[in-house]
């Protein structure tokens, strides 16, 4: 059990934010003796890398949680599945097919995959399935199943008896064109089966119904049993309200939305949740993630390249700075989690709090000794040469002797991410430099001093006779000009591991034999 005064001191976020729901929801809670928390999900389009950092997260939270109150906790993953297609992901096959059913919702749009009901089916299933690959705990909600089923009649029945003053929340935010078009409630229409977003004519509180026109025809629809779905933003207070939901976190985009699904759920007599907006998910570009765009970095990518304890780190760090998901941050993300298993093993209970990696692992962190960095482990692949984890671990045997694949789970599984990354990342963007013919001849006198070591020399011996050739051989003035030369000859990079730690793990004829082929 964690110390109470080093839960009071710890400032890492899940803490935080802990301690501030207990706050702001004190008495909600104790009255319903339990604490629920809310995750959102748009299935318009394939499951993406941030759904998967905003479950992440708020499981984190969760843990922080579990260690402040006695309080049972439930996390409600939540599927918007009853929205209507609005227009057609890039990125799915049989795009006829969805252009054929736009609008109507997605529960009832055909699968392009054709392996489910609907298309709303399929993308909750990726959901669940990659959401279960990670051991999360969640309680799956689909919008079309609980409208359906009725669940949310009461909570509806309120919002109409509040349609005025939802109204006066709504419309002021809206453009001219908008505002004699919006609507709370949005119909089913009975011959298309289409979403409708078109103005009411007329509300009966009493029957629990809408009137609306379609095309010239007037029709009467209930709101009720899922004949009806309420706008986006009336749709989230609705939830909240019927979910009693204690927290929930969103990306910055979605801020003024929460504010006033906050006015509207205060309106219809309940606290809002407590909220956490997080900054969002950048591609390469600078350009924000999309489902429908299939920009970024996908689950499946990441778990070709890296272990998903390194993505749950990735997805901790800074969750209120803008983060870029593409294939080339992975090495540094592996690398940091490796750093903070390696520092956990020197810190105290209130330092350990602060390590990314305990909220990683929910306080049960690794103890594997770290064999070396993901970012020399790469270098090792392309000078090996080695294409199978039974030949890099040979190489690696070379270097530690006393290491095997059983006893290093976590660096066994680094040594087949190292081969996939190299082989599909790195080698088709490699452009090695050419030496002229001074540079040459000053890696020529590099070889000539490997001549005279050995793999029983120290890393720090070799280090500082390649430091001497470089002083030599015209690098006196700026030798760190000199270890970029030959990075760039050796890894095709500016950067690189240090060389004599490099030379005493690779071999000391390796890397002889591998400098003379380079300047062949």
């Amino acid at each position: 059990m964690i110390k109470k005064e080093n839960l009071d001191k710890t400032s890492a976020w899940p803490f935080v934010e802990a301690k501030k729901l207990l706050r702001e929801r004190k008495s909600f809670i104790e009255k319903k003796g339990r604490i629920t928390l809310q995750t959102g999900y748009g299935p318009s389009g394939l499951p993406h890398i941030g759904t998967f950092g905003e479950v992440a997260r708020t499981s984190m939270l969760v843990n922080a949680l579990n260690q402040l109150t006695e309080f049972p906790t439930e996390i409600i993953t939540f599927s918007d599945d009853m929205d209507g297609l609005r227009k057609v992901p890039d990125n799915v096959p049989n795009q006829q097919l969805l252009n054929e059913n736009l609008h109507k919702p997605l529960t009832k749009v055909p699968d392009p995959f054709e392996k489910f009901d609907s298309f709303g089916e399929h993308n909750n299933e990726m959901l669940k399935n990659f959401l279960d690959s990670f051991q999360f705990k969640y309680n799956f909600k689909s919008s079309t199943s609980l409208y359906k089923k009725g669940f949310f009649n009461p909570t509806l029945k309120i919002i109409l008896d509040n349609y005025d003053g939802i109204m006066s929340i709504i419309i002021p935010t809206l453009g001219k064109e908008r505002q004699q078009t919006y609507s709370p409630f949005l119909p089913i229409c009975p011959d298309t089966g289409r979403v409708l977003e078109i103005p009411v004519l007329e509300i009966n509180k009493k029957k629990f119904t809408i009137v609306f026109d379609n095309k010239g025809k007037k029709l009467e629809a209930s709101i009720l049993d899922g004949n009806c779905k309420l706008q986006w933003k009336v749709d989230w207070a609705m939830r909240w309200y019927a979910l009693e939901v204690d927290f929930e976190m969103y990306g910055k985009d979605l801020i003024e939305s929460a504010i006033l699904s906050t006015k509207i759920i205060k309106l219809l007599g309940k606290k809002n949740p407590s909220g956490f907006a997080y900054e969002l998910f950048l591609d390469e570009k600078g350009e924000k993630i999309s489902k429908s765009k299939g920009n970024g970095i996908t689950i499946d990518q990441w778990l070709e390249y890296a272990s998903p304890e390194s993505l749950s780190l990735y997805m901790y760090q800074n969750p209120k700075r803008a983060k870029k998901l593409y294939r080339e941050i992975v090495p540094k993300a592996v690398d940091d989690y490796l750093d903070s298993i390696e520092k956990s093993k020197k810190q105290n209970e209130l330092q350990l709090l602060m390590n990314p990696v305990w909220h990683v692992h929910n306080g049960e962190v690794p103890k594997e000794d770290m064999v070396m960095t993901f970012s020399m482990l790469l270098n090792l692949v392309e000078t090996s040469n080695a294409d199978t984890k039974e030949l890099l671990w040979k190489f690696v045997k070379k270097y530690k002797q006393d290491i095997s694949e059983k006893n290093f789970p976590i660096f066994d599984g680094l040594v087949g991410y190292a081969i996939k990354y190299f082989n599909d990342v790195i080698k088709t963007q490699k452009k090695y430099k050419k030496p002229n013919e001074s540079e040459k001849s000053a890696l020529k006198a590099l070889v000539q001093t490997l001549e005279k070591c050995n793999d029983d020399m120290s890393p720090e011996e070799i280090q500082t006779l390649i430091y001497s050739t470089g002083k030599e051989n015209g690098y006196a003035e700026n030798l760190r000009d000199w270890f970029k030369l030959i990075y760039e000859v050796i890894f095709a990079d500016e950067n690189g591991p240090r060389m004599g730690f490099f030379i005493s793990f690779f071999g000391v004829n390796e890397t002889k034999e591998l400098l003379i082929n380079k300047l062949k």
